[in-house]
């Protein structure tokens, strides 16, 4: 059943990370009613990892969860509304655009910002999905200690992948990390710190298959890319993170012009469609780090701001 409320917005926010804040905060700061639509919770994927890393004036403890904490207090300074809904399509053929959520509620608007980011990519592994919850993990911060003395693997070799691995292991009985490529592909900083962990295994060329296990892990298989060798690991109550890459959260945004699934924004953070704009690691672009997501916030709410004078 669809409710449309009567209320009209000057913008609405999708997405309440980084980039989807920051949009919001510009948008109010001048005189502006931006509300943020959020499926989960504000923070997005940053406000899930065990520390904030190269953002400037942020000390050596900013965990994930400290940074959301952050952002919450500043949409309360400006009194923006969070209400947490799933966006399923827009409606923007008028001036007065239409957000049509899960719950059946529209809402109107005269500006958007998409800001929903992008979904883990799951390995495709046998016993992936049967185990969420029950050893496959997606917070470090939250989940980290209840692997304690047991092993834990992380799968993925970039920079996200290895901080992670880096932190989880002062838990773990081993951390082992499986890449399926040569060599890792982390920053020097981290790479550095990896070398003096002692209790850090490596499977380079290597990717987890298969995971075993009804109500915990009980054992995985590891295939050699090189060999294409199968070898089994006995890993009772095992902890496994994966980071095998994200997929833009772009599949309801049928007239938005995309380009290999991200949206195509102009220097402005514009969209193709008039009113629309877009910020943070939904957009085409090379960078993605918090940083980039609150710049692209910045200018996304800023040129929306200077929009919603012209109308």
């Amino acid at each position: 059943m669809v409710n449309e409320t009567k209320k009209i917005y000057d913008a609405i926010v999708i997405g309440g990370g980084p980039a989807g804040v920051s949009a919001a905060v510009y948008i109010a700061s001048r005189g502006y009613n931006p509300i943020i639509l959020e499926k989960n919770e504000i923070g997005g994927t940053i406000g899930k990892v065990s520390s904030v890393t190269h953002y400037l004036s942020v000390d050596n403890y900013e965990t994930g969860e400290s940074f959301k904490e952050k952002l919450e207090k500043q949409l309360k300074v400006y009194n923006i509304e969070v209400l947490k809904q799933e966006v399923l399509n827009l409606d923007t053929e008028n001036l007065l655009k239409k957000v049509i959520t899960k719950s059946g509620e529209v809402y109107f608007t005269r500006v958007i910002v998409l800001a929903n980011g992008t979904t883990p990519r799951k390995l495709g592994a046998l016993g992936e999905n049967e185990l969420v919850g029950k050893g496959i993990c997606s917070n470090p911060w939250k989940e980290g200690k209840n692997y304690v003395g047991k092993n834990i693997f992380v799968v993925g070799g970039a920079d996200g992948a290895i901080k992670e691995a880096i932190y989880l292991a002062q838990f773990a009985k081993e951390l082992s990390i499986i890449h399926f490529e040569e060599v890792l592909g982390t920053i020097a900083e981290f790479k550095n710190k990896l070398e003096k962990l002692e209790n850090v295994k490596l499977y380079l060329h290597s990717r987890l298959t298969k995971i075993n296990g009804k109500d915990e892990i009980e054992s995985i298989e590891i295939t050699d890319e090189k060999t294409k060798n199968k070898k089994e690991i006995e890993c009772k109550g095992a902890g496994i993170f994966v980071y095998a890459g994200a997929i833009p959260n772009t599949e309801n945004y049928k007239n938005i012009d995309l380009e290999n699934g991200y949206i195509k924004t102009d220097s402005k953070m514009k969209t193709n469609i008039e009113g629309v704009f877009a910020a943070g690691d939904i957009c085409s672009k090379d960078i993605r780090q918090v940083a980039t997501a609150v710049s692209d916030g910045t200018i996304a709410g800023i040129n929306a701001s200077n929009y919603l004078k012209t109308i």
